[in-house]
């Protein structure tokens, strides 16, 4: 078996440093694959297929069909049509007459739509009129009951708005509350804490999308009963998309339409790693490769998995991917009833920056941790440094060095060190940051807990555990 799968699109999964002394053997990962690879690889080919998930139920205890692997495929009667995309294209068009869009949203609302930003936009967005190029300012809030933090953006709208009506103009201002049922605590609060504070204001020109279960009755669909009754733009939860998997359908995709991204090639790519995935021999499979070797370091006591980009714009992919593993595989019982207590806590890190805060422990802590490094192999920017201190010898040693190249070697050089003392690491590069690329590796990591699922037994699908501090909290409010 070859330890490093190269993909056509030039994707790498590296897992070589995940067997050796001390961690994995080839020859039981070899064992492994042909058995419960095997079986695994057969429950996702009929979830592609059919929908249909072991046992997975509803928070209601209906059956519920899971149609995430349909997401890349853009036909009718998937979560993604032709008329869908064209509704997002002209919805991209029309926010570029808008100065502000606020995306309200918590949880799948949030997190992904927060890596599309971060990866397209990025820090400087909202204060560079050239990077927008014509596209609006964006904004983040009800990811979190914070009175503060609502109240801060409240004031920059407000202090926004009062420097248009300098100029003689209002401010425009798109609120995009995102939640399937229309009565997420979170959304609706700051939904309703903006509308009532923004509309009121004479120098704000307000407007409202709604993003939610467009098939669920009115009367029991607060935000659809409002859009209904305004007029506001809509778009659509589908079913059988879990909120941690729905960032390629509408309450995603709003945010790439906001961005003015690439949306077929975010698409194409998510296409593209599910047609390789499904092609490949069960050795040459990475999705279901990253899912078994996971799976095997788990039962061997690595609870722990660090997801460690060296990529400042991916800090917020490792947050999401925290989501999507934890209330995925983080379950109490079995598809049986057993119970199980299984699942890895995830850790959020960036490279060079918590190798001065987390790779202390990472390296002479407990032997309980798996270490995920993500690098972009061509990060499209040169930043070479040169000594502007000539009469500070010390600065010398810096003169010609590409801090792209020294990034490389922090990688590299944390790599060699947990392999050395055989801790469980594997890389994942892309050859650079795009549309394509990302949605191939979001894809592919969505697909790794669909494997994992079925070779742990237990729900992917399904967060029973949050349900049970939601029913107190409604009780004390």
């Amino acid at each position: 078996m070859d330890y490093k799968i190269v993909m056509p699109s030039g994707i790498v999964f590296d897992f070589s440093n995940m067997v050796g002394a001390g961690r994995l053997q080839a020859q039981e990962v070899e064992q492994a694959l042909q058995q419960q690879g095997a079986a695994a690889e057969k429950a996702v080919c009929e979830l592609r297929r059919t929908g249909f998930s072991k046992n997975h139920l509803s928070k209601d205890g209906t059956p519920e069909h899971v149609y995430f692997p349909r997401m890349p495929y853009i036909a009718d009667g998937n979560p993604n049509t032709e008329q869908s995309i064209i509704k997002l294209m002209r919805y991209s068009k029309h926010l570029r007459s808008k100065d502000v869009v606020i995306f309200l949203g918590v949880g799948g609302s949030y997190l992904g739509n927060k890596v599309l930003f971060d990866a397209f936009g990025g820090y400087h967005w909202n204060t560079s009129a050239t990077l927008r190029q014509g596209q609006p300012c964006i904004y983040f809030s009800g990811n979190n009951l914070d009175p503060v933090d609502c109240n801060s953006l409240l004031f920059k709208m407000r202090r926004m708005a009062g420097v248009s009506a300098q100029a003689g103009k209002k401010l425009k201002i798109m609120l995009v509350p995102i939640s399937k049922s229309g009565t997420t605590l979170e959304t609706i609060s700051a939904f309703t804490y903006f509308y009532a504070n923004l509309s009121q204001n004479a120098d704000i020109d307000l407007d409202c999308t709604v993003v939610t279960d467009l098939k669920a009755p009115v009367e029991n669909a607060p935000l659809l009963q409002l859009a209904e009754k305004f007029g506001w733009e809509r778009f659509d939860i589908k079913e059988g998309i879990g909120g941690r998997f729905c960032i390629m359908t509408d309450p995603g995709l709003v945010t790439m339409a906001a961005l003015g991204g690439d949306i077929e090639e975010f698409l194409r790519g998510a296409r593209d790693m599910d047609i390789y995935c499904q092609q490949a021999e069960l050795a040459e499979n990475p999705a279901l490769l990253n899912a078994l070797l996971k799976f095997m370091a788990y039962e061997r006591g690595r609870d722990i998995e660090v997801f460690m980009p060296y990529s400042m714009r991916l800090k917020s992919l490792s947050e999401w991917y925290v989501q999507l593993l934890a209330e995925s595989l983080g379950k109490r019982r079995n598809r049986e009833g057993a119970t199980v207590y299984y699942g890895r806590t995830p850790i959020v890190a960036v490279g060079t920056t918590d190798m001065h805060a987390q790779t202390q422990q990472h390296q002479d802590g407990r032997l309980n941790k798996v270490v995920q490094f993500l690098e972009v192999a061509n990060p499209e920017v040169e930043a070479v440094l040169h000594n502007p201190f000539a009469d500070v010898p010390f600065f010398d040693k810096y003169e010609g060095m590409d801090m792209a190249k020294a990034l490389k070697a922090a990688l590299n050089a944390n790599e060699a060190a947990l392999t050395g003392d055989n801790r469980y690491n594997a890389r994942f590069t892309l050859p650079k940051l795009n549309e394509y690329y990302l949605g191939q590796l979001m894809y592919f990591l969505m697909l790794t807990i669909a494997y994992e699922g079925e070779l742990a037994d237990v729900d992917a699908f399904d967060q029973p555990g949050v349900e049970v501090y939601k029913k107190l909290m409604k009780a004390q409010l």
